[in-house]
């Protein structure tokens, strides 16, 4: 796809989720905003996939870490094709197979169930360990926040990935800034990230995260990068981008939108250029 197209997937990601909560009465908006670039960008552009075999053995794997952001990865999956978009209008519904996290073991597409923080880089670990055992060069990408890298699990994950030289695990960082209880640098700073996990021996590529060219460009990249060393692409981003009310706030991180409010910020969504 284009720059133009995935720009515009991303505006889909954002819109769907928008109307996803609407359904469910409650959702986590700005989560999902932060890094709606970063999963067009993987899902319609670089993932190696094909929704026709969502078990092929050979396919690149996605865990999400931050698994309340599934409400932005269901409208990508179902628009892809592995199943049915009405079946969205389940969504948390009694019965809905469509959670406030994935499970795997439900929809199609999903190849972890996330929802508790912390764990995504220890399972992209075994993931990507699994691929080298059984001779597959597929990629392993674990999403992850930045406020879920102060789970002590996260570091022993980088450092096995390191110890086992596997270059073939991608860590993509939404640093957004912010966490459910406030600004991550006063909850509990991680950083600098860059210089942390490069201390820990992974290849980082810092980029601004809502830039899709660059974001592509460190994909890309990736190919070059050293085969030794597991990858992290940091990717510096805004909480509840593209929605001035929601951008850096601590007050959207679950949230519900009615009436005037929920339509005002459908306009800005379909109107803003980001």
């Amino acid at each position: 796809m284009s720059v133009a197209e995935l720009r515009e997937k991303a505006r889909f990601i954002r819109t769907e989720t928008l109307r996803l909560t609407k359904i469910a009465g409650a959702g986590h908006y700005s989560s999902v905003f932060s890094c709606a670039e970063l999963m067009a960008a993987l899902y319609y552009d670089e993932l190696r996939i094909d929704p026709t075999r969502p078990k092929h053995l050979a396919r690149d794997r996605f865990v999400m870490g931050k698994g309340h952001a599934a409400i932005g990865l269901y409208p990508v999956l179902a628009d892809l094709g592995y199943f049915a978009p009405s079946e969205l209008d389940t969504f948390t519904r009694l019965g809905s197979p469509f959670g406030d996290h994935p499970d795997m073991k439900k929809i199609p597409g999903i190849d972890f169930s996330s929802g508790s923080l912390g764990h995504a880089l220890s399972v992209g670990v075994g993931i990507a360990l699994g691929g080298r055992l059984n001779g597959f060069d597929y990629r392993t990408w674990a999403l992850l926040g930045d406020g879920e890298l102060a789970e002590g699990q996260i570091w022993e994950a980088a450092m096995s990935a390191s110890h086992y030289g596997l270059g073939k695990l991608v860590a993509v960082v939404d640093n957004n800034q912010l966490s459910i209880d406030g600004f991550t640098q006063d909850i509990m700073s991680t950083g600098p990230i860059d210089e942390r996990f490069a201390a820990f021996g992974w290849q980082v590529h810092r980029v601004d995260g809502h830039d899709l060219n660059a974001v592509l460009k460190a994909f890309r990249s990736l190919d070059e990068a050293d085969p030794s060393k597991p990858q992290c692409i940091l990717a510096d981003t805004v909480k509840g981008k593209g929605v001035a009310r929601m951008e850096l706030s601590t007050d959207w991180h679950v949230g519900n939108l009615v009436g005037e409010d929920y339509d005002a910020v459908m306009n800005e969504l379909m109107e803003g250029v980001i």
